[in-house]
């Protein structure tokens, strides 16, 4: 891989206000982009035992994320194939048989197979088999669930391909959450996106942050194309991003002397981004649900040891992330409500906003397509 500083070596300027607060851009957002790409649900271990499930939305839709008694996580369309009735409204737990629909007890496997409805016996033309519920694609990587809803979707392998081995030493797999964060934010996916995307604004809107991380310090090795992003490094030799600026858990891996000193930034379009330190990883997802507003759901991940050591501290590490996450939320909304002004116009990226314009170019090419 090749480390290369920001590079914007042609004119290119922000979006236009109208994608950031038109309803029929957003639904042809969910249409285009959310329903055919690959997008991130949660971690896999969220699925420890059979029967056990979650519901999660993506592009509009809920989805039910089932454990199967094989142990193969399978996905569905949270709809009954009898009259379209939402099977599930709780958003965790564990069916101890099947599957039931709460208007008239048709009930599924955790396959998904159909194999009760009752009275439909007295239906001639009615077979079991022709109606299971509706599947979806879900795959796993680095122990990350990923759900696409498109019926003829790639390989997620295919979409992750510049990532696949690159985190072998951080071990992420073996990772265990050990906080979520959500936050409700007034602002466009798409700014929240472009916002994570830069370090900019880093020494005006995160003072702490600054301190310890140079605005200025990192290179990027993805540039273009559906995954982005780099490393910045951290000031301090053996330390990490937190509010004491020391480590605050077990190191995640077998990492190199570079790789402690680094805090790796990758996006991958349109929904996920992942902030990897020597000692923990911040693993972010952003679910739309309107033009202006935006779910954030932000699992902290440690390593096991962290656990087990008295002197771990991983609330030194996700208060920080707290605290800047609000103080990048409180600029997104401040964005959002500038690009919906008839004032705004279209405004000139710097050199240190390369990753937006890859960003947009991406956007665009997948709007359009």
């Amino acid at each position: 891989m090749e480390f290369q500083g920001h590079s914007l070596t042609d004119r290119a300027t922000t979006l236009p206000g109208e994608l950031y607060v038109s309803a029929e851009i957003f639904a042809r957002e969910r249409e285009r982009i959310f329903a055919r790409r690959w997008l991130a649900v949660g971690r896999s271990d969220a699925l420890p035992e059979p029967g056990d499930f979650r519901t999660v939305e993506a592009a509009g839709e809920s989805l039910l994320l089932v454990r199967g008694r094989d142990g193969e996580a399978r996905a569905f369309f949270n709809v009954c194939r009898h009259r379209g009735t939402r099977v599930c409204e709780a958003e965790k737990g564990r069916f101890a048989g099947g599957i039931q629909c709460p208007y008239h007890a048709w009930t599924y496997g955790l396959d998904g197979a159909l194999l009760g409805a009752p009275h439909m016996a007295d239906v001639p033309w009615f077979d079991k088999a022709e109606h299971p519920l509706a599947p979806a694609a879900l795959a796993e990587w680095e122990g990350f669930h990923f759900l696409n809803l498109s019926a003829d979707a790639a390989p997620l392998d295919a979409a992750l391909r510049p990532l696949l081995g690159r985190f072998a030493p951080w071990r992420l797999p073996r990772l265990k959450t050990v906080r979520q964060l959500c936050y409700d934010v007034r602002a466009n996916w798409k700014l929240i996106f472009q916002n994570f995307s830069e370090c900019y604004h880093c020494p005006p809107v995160h003072p702490a942050l600054a301190k310890l991380s140079h605005y200025r310090s990192g290179a990027n090795d993805l540039r273009d194309g559906a995954v982005l992003g780099g490393y910045m490094l951290i000031d301090e030799k053996g330390g990490s991003l937190s509010m004491s600026g020391r480590m605050c858990g077990a190191p995640l891996g077998d990492l190199s002397g570079d790789e402690r000193q680094r805090v790796y930034y990758y996006s991958i379009f349109p929904s996920t981004f992942l902030t990897i330190q020597p000692d923990f990883v911040m693993a972010t997802r952003l679910e739309p649900r309107a033009p202006d507003r935006t779910r954030v759901v932000c699992d902290f991940l440690f390593a096991p040891e962290t656990l087990e050591r008295s002197d771990a501290n991983p609330m030194d590490g996700i208060e920080i992330w707290d605290v800047t996450n609000r103080q990048d939320w409180r600029m997104c909304e401040l964005a959002q409500q500038g690009v919906s002004s008839r004032a705004y116009r279209p405004g000139l990226y710097s050199r240190e906003e390369s990753l937006l314009a890859a960003f947009d170019r991406e956007y665009r090419k997948s709007l359009e397509g």
